[in-house]
């Protein structure tokens, strides 16, 4: 049984701060199948939320789960589904693979050939087996609706929580979904509370909820809906609602709502929702969830999900799978979205080939060589000076084309560091959230997204270094190169990946990291040098510099080296500390990717 006792609810915690629940008090039963409804902004889904135990806000009351307070001990992940109205699935994998990757997610140990089972089963019971190959985004509203159904019912949650998945359907689809959620409540015998504006299927609810800016108004029987509101037709509850303000509407149903409680419940409550059995002994057919048959007195075999049974919800959280599983799971399906993704595709192929030819265009016959002064006795001075002079234009040009090439490498990665992770998170934050909250570790979706990009950093910056190596005939290091490459790209992916875990939309995101890519070269004092109190506060943070710095002194033993430093106006730092500082760049990106992932953004 669900309890709400004196439940209410706060923006803030300051006594002002606007109410958006005020002292509601309710129970249901497992088997019964709910509806809450109301006008809008009457509080609707911010009572589904504080059930499901992610309202944000200054709450009151206790809301109970089978006599056990949630404050002290929240729904364990299998015990309950959220449904929220939005998609839970991602649109570039099919409709059987979404079932099948959220019960990898949420039941372990189960081999392959049960898991097909069990999603061919769920499909069935959700009409959509016929759709089982197709892709997410070409299916309908109501078709979307189903499938989020089917992925919740993996774990067999005693408990449904649906917000407002009739919303938008055309009129044939949204019955198809009040019927669907009807057998889901009965056939399962678990509780399902739906949030909802429509009144079309008052017959197929076993109770209803109406809510009014914030406050309880009735909560019993649809069929004494009409009379408690005293109106002709139940349709017109919304327009008599504003024949009274919210308190007293609740004043009203704190007065006479026991009346209709008590007298609200249907014969067959007590027993319709039960599952019948067999007495062991004396074979007399008894209900389910009775603990001693009423005949003989024998104990009868308990069943799992019975009111008061919490057995069967325990052993399916033994079997919630450890994050170490989650995280092959979700690496699998991060690899298999992107594959699917041909816009993608083609955007990370004209990056990693075009971006490189760009640099090389600089240096494509390789970098000219330094002539040396001749230093000749045979000349006189104004031979001398004008050798200088040239020598020193050349040397200039050569300087500034090397450091030039470099800082192209770097700042063109940095680009594709901000691709590759500005959108990661936050474009898929309400399925993240979603999982979450059915028990995804953010440890292993933030580790399966550092493994992923981690790999797109490294092709990335390999191409980018051999091609420019090969091509212009860079001198240098290579090994050193190659690694700062590599570091600059990571740290700039992770840092936008912590930007894309605090954003709320992933064009936010997107404008962050091209704003923090933006600051890159003006910042690194690789063009124009900083004033030096500027460039002390900034650097630290300049990915870009630690790169850019780190590749040059690759060059040392070189001529090259040499005249960059006679070109350049900034202080190169030392390849050892280049390297620790990119380092804790990639670090400090990864930490604040996983704080982001901590902080509840549900809509």
């Amino acid at each position: 049984m669900l309890s709400l006792e004196h439940i209410s609810l706060r923006l803030g915690s300051d006594e002002n701060s606007p109410r958006l629940l005020s002292d509601i008090s309710a129970k249901f039963s497992r088997g019964e199948f709910v509806a809450v409804i109301g006008p809008s902004g009457c509080g609707k889904s911010t009572l589904l939320k504080m059930i499901a135990g992610i309202a944000s806000g200054d709450e009151q009351g206790t809301i109970r789960w089978d006599g056990r307070d949630l404050a002290e001990e929240d729904f364990r992940p299998s015990e309950f589904g959220y449904v929220p109205q939005f998609s839970i699935a991602h649109e570039e994998l099919t409709v059987e693979e979404c079932v099948d990757y959220s019960a990898r997610l949420r039941v372990a140990g189960l081999s392959g050939e049960k898991r097909e089972e069990m999603v061919t089963r769920l499909l069935g019971e959700v009409g959509m087996s016929e759709f089982r190959e197709r892709p997410v985004k070409v299916l309908s509203g109501g078709q979307k609706r189903r499938l989020a159904l089917a992925m919740e019912l993996v774990s067999s949650p005693p408990i449904l929580l649906c917000d407002e998945v009739t919303s938008g359907l055309d009129p044939q689809s949204e019955d198809e979904i009040v019927a669907l959620l009807h057998e889901v409540a009965k056939a399962g015998n678990r509780l399902v509370i739906s949030v909802t504006h429509s009144l079309k299927h008052l017959d197929s609810y076993d109770a209803m909820v109406v809510l009014y800016k914030g406050v309880l108004t009735y909560a019993g029987r649809p069929d004494h809906l009409a009379h408690y509101f005293r109106i002709d037709d139940p349709n017109l509850v919304y327009s008599q609602l504003e024949s009274r303000d919210a308190e007293g509407w609740q004043s009203s149903w704190m007065k006479h709502g026991e009346a209709f409680v008590q007298g609200g419940k249907r014969p067959e409550d007590s027993a319709g929702t039960a599952k019948a059995m067999h007495c062991p002994e004396c074979r007399t057919e008894c209900v389910g969830g009775i603990r001693f048959c009423g005949i003989c007195g024998c104990k009868l075999p308990e069943i799992p999900g019975a009111e008061g049974d919490t057995s069967g919800d325990s052993d399916k959280d033994s079997t919630h799978p450890g994050a170490i599983a989650q995280f092959i799971t979700l690496v699998e399906r991060r690899f298999r979205i992107f594959l699917r993704s041909h816009a993608q595709l083609w955007l990370q192929a004209g990056l990693v080939f075009g971006f490189p030819c760009m640099v090389a265009i600089f240096g494509w016959n390789g970098l000219p060589q330094v002539h040396n002064l001749s230093m000749g006795l045979d000349i006189n001075v104004i031979q001398q000076q004008s050798e200088a002079i040239n020598f020193l234009k050349q040397a200039s040009n050569i300087g500034s084309l090397v450091s030039g090439i470099v800082m192209f490498e770097v700042i063109l990665l940095t680009l594709m560091g901000a691709n590759n992770s500005g959108r990661e998170i936050a474009a898929e934050r309400q399925i993240f959230e979603k999982e979450k909250l059915s028990g995804l570790s953010p440890l292993a979706y933030v580790a399966s997204k550092v493994l992923f990009l981690g790999l797109l950093s490294a092709v990335q910056s390999l191409w980018m270094g051999l091609f420019i190596h090969y091509t212009c005939s860079f001198p240098g290091e290579l090994g050193q190169q190659l690694l700062f490459l590599f570091l600059v790209n990571a740290a700039m992916t992770f840092i936008c990946l912590a930007i894309s875990s605090y954003m709320n939309t992933a064009e936010q995101a997107s404008l962050a990291s091209i704003y923090l890519v933006g600051f890159q070269l003006p910042l690194s004092g690789a063009v124009l040098a900083l004033p030096a109190w500027l460039g002390t506060l900034v650097r630290p943070v300049i990915a870009a510099y630690w790169s850019w710095s780190g590749i040059l002194q690759s060059l040392r033993g070189e001529r090259y080296y040499d005249i960059v430093n006679m070109v350049i106006q900034t202080t190169l730092s030392a390849a050892p500390l280049c390297l620790w500082v990119l380092v804790i760049h990639v670090t400090v990106g990864i930490l604040l990717a996983y704080q982001g992932c901590l902080r509840t953004r549900m809509e």
